[in-house]
């Protein structure tokens, strides 16, 4: 280990946890921080319940229940699919766009002030690693 001896998941940790409280404390919102990340990958055209768990590493059933949690709340909306009406299309509502754009600056702010934490140079450098890091795949279950 490095960093003084402190696991690297603590130091995530850590972030997550500043992320989480930053969220709640600049946006106001209703939602959990899991709900924007649902809401964050539906795309514009629409998505199947089954398409969004593999999106966001959840179970059918999972998602299932945020999606019904976020078509109450006004965030999402479902409709038959156009050419199989056993499925249903997930699309954003003007609610829940106008969330996404909301957490986009509440992030961005919570990036500035890292930024202004460590130098920009710095901050800069470990975005870069970071989003490397975040492209590797996990390694698959050995039999």
């Amino acid at each position: 280990m490095t960093s003084g001896d402190r696991h690297v998941m603590l130091a995530l940790g850590n972030l997550m946890a500043e992320s989480r409280e930053h969220l709640l404390a600049q946006s106001g919102s209703e939602l959990r921080p899991s709900h924007h990340r649902v809401i964050g990958h539906v795309p514009p055209e629409g998505i199947t319940a089954t398409e969004l768990a593999e999106r966001v590493g959840m179970t059918k059933q999972g998602i299932g229940q945020f999606v019904q949690q976020l078509t109450d709340s006004g965030h999402l909306r479902t409709a038959a699919h156009p050419q199989d009406k056993r499925l249903r299309i997930i699309r954003r509502t003007s609610k829940g766009d106008a969330s996404v754009r909301q957490l986009a600056a509440v992030l961005t702010d919570l990036e500035e002030k890292w930024a202004k934490r460590v130098g920009r140079a710095r901050y800069r450098e470990f975005r870069d690693v970071l989003d490397k890091l975040a492209e590797v795949s996990p390694p698959s279950a050995s039999p």
